[in-house]
């Protein structure tokens, strides 16, 4: 009992060593691997040579498919580069049991006692956060080994002997086996090097061995199956395609396996040896053989497991991804995402006002509805994301943007609300009382409305870029528009005094408007003070200082 409970115990720490590890070098490296692996992913060869690098260092495929899946779930990523990063992966959990065959005894403590020196010293900065890394990897080469020496004494039990015995070299059920220990020890490398050192020590074949070894590559495509259950559809894909190699792989292997086994046991090598050779080989020789075949792997996957489409008439969110809440700067650009498709809607909504006012539309009710509620969706969701980000943990400028966000969500919000408004009004005074505007008075409200499409532009691109040169542009518009709005309103002041019918009958709903578009533009244009103030000392003060009316 207290055996098994060893071996549980070594499973926990391995799988707490990875998460470590993931966070700490998302939240050191998370914008930067955001930036490498969207732009320049697209060649298959560097994402293959990416994953072999990614997974040497945090030493488990399983951690590379978990930021595989999330960055391919996030839209960062397109699914085809992602299985030639998992195809990597395996090369790269192939290549450390070589690695960790050697004695390595020192590194661990080396690893932690460092790691934790570094981080309780200087926690929020990015040597505190890379010494959760170093805590993180030396956990898992200690768990590694906890797990091989807690299931040495199972082994050599009598009930397991006796298991062994019955593996006589019947590849499919050595597989089996082999994907059971890979399940167990939530890793392919540990289920390797434990297969390894009961072939060293003569309790099972060579032949055996090997497909135990085939098994455990399955296991770990298994595992990430299943640990990206929770995932959006488009993240498990990528685990699918893993998968589908892997069971790729074993038929592959199946018809030369017994003359491979034969050739390899006359080369007078250790059996451990062979065996962590051949997990070397194997990997290597699959994955290279199979990386051309990423793009039909790719749509093989999209095939079975297509994307299913919005239900319920609402906007649902595409990039709010909650495994990405330990990582501040991927949660926080997923949520800036999702408030540029609030803005989408937005502009959907004007163009429509647009329409109505000039009559080429009528029946928007529905529409604008449909719209309005797709931007409070979203604006629920982005809201509920963010809150659960833990900030204490972030950094200055990580709480600047999260600020940012809010605020332009719920400015987004309050716009939406005020076009629905507007547009209810505008059909209310066309349909209900028969009245429609004055052709001059009709223009200036287009020309302000188109004014209005543009500073929202605008105003979202400041916010997406932090640009201080857009910013103090987008405020000068706001002062244009400001000026535009006062003067238009004395030129209908000025109809009504020449007793223009249509003006007479519009004039309230006509000004109404004009008060309603200032309301928007000032709620557009709001991003340009975050980044003045945050890219400039003095720089927002000139700008109000410039005018006043700010």
């Amino acid at each position: 009992m207290l055996t098994l409970l060893d071996l549980l115990s070594a499973v926990s720490l391995l799988i707490w060593g990875t998460h470590i590890v993931r966070t700490g070098i998302l939240r050191v490296y998370g914008t930067q691997l955001r930036r490498v692996l969207s732009q320049n992913m697209s060649k298959r060869p560097l994402a293959f040579i990416a994953g072999i690098l990614v997974t040497a260092l945090v030493q488990s495929s399983n951690a590379t498919a978990m930021l595989a899946t999330s960055f391919v779930g996030q839209g960062l990523m397109a699914l085809t580069p992602a299985l030639a990063i998992m195809l990597g992966a395996d090369v790269g959990t192939a290549l450390m049991s070589r690695v960790l065959t050697f004695d390595l005894s020192w590194l661990s403590p080396l690893l932690i006692f460092l790691g934790v020196i570094f981080f309780l010293s200087r926690k929020q900065t990015r040597i505190g956060q890379l010494g959760r890394v170093a805590i993180g990897l030396g956990l898992i080469v200690l768990a590694l080994q906890l797990i091989v020496t807690a299931a040495a004494p199972i082994t050599h039990a009598a009930g397991v002997k006796v298991l062994f015995a019955s593996l006589t070299g019947d590849l499919l059920l050595d597989a089996l086996i082999g994907a059971l220990f890979a399940l167990i020890s939530y890793s392919s490398l540990a289920a390797v090097l434990l297969t390894a050192t009961l072939a060293g020590s003569d309790i099972i074949s060579l032949h055996v061995a090997i497909g135990l070894v085939i098994g455990a590559n399955i296991g770990s495509g298994l595992l990430a199956f299943l640990t990206t259950s929770m995932q959006n559809v488009a993240g498990r894909q990528v685990a699918l395609g893993s998968l589908l190699y892997k069971l790729l792989g074993l038929l592959l292997i199946t018809p030369v396996l017994n003359p491979l086994v034969v050739w390899m046991d006359g080369l007078g090598f250790s059996s451990s040896d062979m065996v962590i050779g051949f997990h070397l080989s194997y990997n290597t020789l699959r994955c290279l053989l199979m990386l051309p075949t990423v793009g039909p792997m790719a749509r093989l996957c999209e095939h079975i497991m297509p994307m299913r489409a919005e239900v319920n008439g609402l906007a649902k969110p595409r990039h709010l991804d909650l495994t990405a809440l330990a990582t501040p700067s991927l949660a926080l650009a997923n949520a800036v995402r999702e408030t540029l498709r609030m803005g989408d809607l937005i502009e959907a909504m004007l163009a429509s006002m647009l329409e109505v006012l000039r009559g080429t539309q009528t029946a928007v009710t529905q529409e604008m509805r449909r719209l309005n509620d797709d931007v409070e969706a979203l604006y629920s969701a982005i809201k509920l994301y963010l809150a659960q980000m833990p900030r204490d943990d972030l950094s200055e400028q990580d709480n600047r943007r999260w600020a940012e966000i809010i605020e332009l969500t719920i400015n987004l919000e309050l716009a939406s609300g005020l076009i629905e408004r507007m547009l209810r009004k505008i059909q209310q005074q066309k349909t209900a009382q028969r009245r429609s505007f004055s052709e001059v008075g009709l223009e200036e409200l287009s020309d302000l409305q188109s004014q209005l499409q543009s500073n929202l532009r605008l105003g979202l691109s400041v916010f997406l870029s932090g640009d201080p040169e857009s910013a103090r542009q987008l405020l000068r518009e706001k002062r244009r528009f400001r000026a535009q709005e006062r003067r238009l309103a004395h030129a209908h002041v000025s109809r009504l005094q020449r007793k223009v019918v249509q003006s007479l009958e519009t004039s309230s709903l006509h000004l109404e408007l004009i008060a309603d578009m200032k309301r928007l533009n000032s709620l557009f244009c709001s991003s340009a003070y975050a980044v003045l103030e945050t890219a400039e000392t003095g720089a927002l003060s000139s700008e109000v200082e410039a005018d006043p009316a700010l």
